[in-house]
């Protein structure tokens, strides 16, 4: 996306559900740090280019911090997606010997 595209970066809604489940649901106004001063920060020191992703950290419900704690299993699909931008899926598999 383009920058015209967004209205608001710090208004944009997060979800992560894992096979089926809802695991994390937060906004972009929830952040720390605003998307322009990570974007400043890091540009200060290296180059940004199109397509480059910011990993900024993770909303409240990550599996670890749950109790019980709960972790992704083999066969487990996750769904992240941000308002405006798209969604990935990616599925987890057990480690094979």
């Amino acid at each position: 996306m383009t920058r015209d595209e967004i209205v608001d970066p710090q208004a944009l809604q997060l979800r992560c559900e894992v096979s089926g489940r809802i695991a994390q649901d937060s906004n972009t106004s929830d952040m720390i740090f605003s998307v322009a001063e990570a974007i400043s920060y890091l540009s200060s020191f290296m180059s940004l280019e199109p397509g480059d992703l910011i990993c900024t950290g993770t909303p409240q419900g990550v599996g670890h911090g749950s109790k019980p704690p709960i972790y992704l299993k083999d066969g487990d699909v996750m769904v992240l997606s941000i308002e405006g931008l798209g969604e990935q899926r990616q599925l987890a598999l057990a480690e094979r010997e």
